[in-house]
């Protein structure tokens, strides 16, 4: 399997820089939708690594279609960079799924972004639910109504 993240992940960081600087860089979740293209990248290296149980991969390959399909929840075209926010929570999600069965080692190797990765997966589970709104949560995640 061809590595094509690479050009996903540069359009995508370029993308969301820009529109960073149009909207000033004061959006409310900027720091969540600054680490999308951080996530795809360790998505996609994680689906070929050999260490990842094919089970788990199966989720990464889902969560990378949903990224890059132009409907989703939160759609990108309608809310331009704003929209990853989804994206990013529900990286979050299938990522803290795969450390119960794969060595966080395995995780870290990969990630590109700066800070601790552990830390930005607890982070964004801590404010998924208010940065995409409840009810798109519960639908992302499969939660049932509290």
């Amino acid at each position: 399997m061809e590595d094509q993240s690479g050009d996903f992940y540069q359009t995508l960081r370029k993308r969301i820089s820009d529109w960073l600087e149009r909207e000033g860089g004061t959006h409310k979740w900027a720091e969540y939708i600054l680490l999308a293209p951080d996530l795809f990248h360790l998505l996609c290296k994680l689906t070929l690594d050999p260490e990842v149980p094919v089970k788990e991969k199966a989720k990464l390959a889902a969560t990378i279609a949903y990224f890059v399909s132009p409907l989703d929840l939160l759609p990108e075209v309608i809310m331009g960079p704003a929209g990853y926010v989804d994206d990013v929570a529900l990286s979050a999600y299938v990522l803290n799924s795969l450390l119960n069965t794969t060595d966080a080692k395995v995780v870290k190797k990969h990630w590109a972004g700066d800070r601790d990765v552990l830390e930005v997966i607890q982070q964004v589970l801590k404010v998924a639910d208010d940065m995409v709104g409840s009810g798109v949560w519960r639908r992302l995640t499969g939660q049932k109504r509290r």
